[in-house]
Order: structure tokens, then sequence, then C-alpha cells
């Protein structure tokens, strides 16, 4: 299982959460995580290198160019978004458009682009309910079913035609 994280590392994109649940997937070497992201914090960016260093199914591979960031996005299976505070992460629609489905922390940002019923959606800084949901998402094929439906559902509103049309409207509104 290909699952991708794409977040700088800081605070607010809580990337402990993903080492904390590298540690807790130890027993799964089939569950391989890649983070992408620049290192703007040392403490958070030597945490990453430990947690690489310990446990080789996560691997860091620090910042990357958008299209080399957006075809890792494609090739995975799912994409991990841990932030604790987000406005519309840019990252979780184009991992919607591309199919991946995500599983994301459950914060305001996260369900108003999946949804309040996405069922890929876990408890903020809840390491070991991401654990559980990856394992879940590597042997449930309901469940992975279930995600690619719901993401696919959600695919149109992120369309350069519907973001064009919003636009329209808002622009018709103030004239």
């Amino acid at each position: 299982l290909r699952v991708l994280m794409v977040g700088h590392l800081r605070e607010e994109k809580s990337p402990r959460t993903l080492f904390e649940a590298a540690a807790l997937l130890a027993q799964h070497p089939d569950i391989h995580l890649q983070h992408i992201g620049a290192e703007h914090d040392q403490v958070l960016a030597n945490m990453a290198h430990q947690t690489a260093a310990l446990y080789p199914q996560y691997r860091f591979t620090g910042a990357q160019t958008y299209p080399e960031t957006r075809r890792q996005i494609q090739r995975s299976h799912v994409l991990v978004h841990t932030s604790v505070m987000e406005g519309g992460a840019h990252v979780l629609m184009e991992a919607i458009c591309s199919g991946v489905p995500v599983i994301a922390s459950c914060i305001p940002g996260n369900m108003g682009m999946l949804g309040k019923d996405y069922a890929g959606l876990f408890p903020v800084g809840d390491a070991k309910a991401l654990a559980e949901m990856l394992i879940r998402f590597r042997h449930d094929s309901e469940f992975v079913h279930l995600l690619k439906l719901q993401c696919s559902l959600r695919a149109p509103l992120f369309s350069a035609e519907y973001e064009r049309k919003g636009l329209l409207t808002i622009i018709a509104s103030v004239i």
C-alpha cells in the first residue's frame, strides 16, 4: 500500500501524527508511508529523519517540485492529510481529481471539502486512529471502494468549470 502525505514540516500540518502512526505500523511492512514537504521546522525535520531511520516503511523525501509531487499523488493508493487547521487544502483537490482517495483529520476545512459524513476522517492528532484506518484501507476492499466513491462524488466540485461558474456568480452578485 502506497500512502502519501504532502505537508511541510510545520506544527499546523501535524506531522507528528504521521511519525507516531509510522511507529504503530512497524509490524505492517506492506504499508509504505512517503512524506513530501519542506523542512520548515528543524525539530520536526529531525523527527522526520529519526522516524525514517527507525521505521523503513516511512520515507521522508523533503520538498519536491509541483510536477513531481503531483506524480507521486497519482502513483499513491491513498493520500493522508493530518493538519490541525486548514482552510481548504489544495492537495486534497489534487488527490480527489486524480482519483486518489483521502484519509484526513476531522477539521472544518477537511470536512468542508470531503463532506461531514466522509468515512475517511479521523480525530485530530490521533495516530492510533490513523494507523487503524490505514490498516483497514489495506485489508478492507469495501472501505477502499467507499472512500473512492465518496471522493469521486466530490471531484466535480473541484473542476475548473465549477470554480469558473462560482467566480462568475460572485462577480455578478457584486456588480
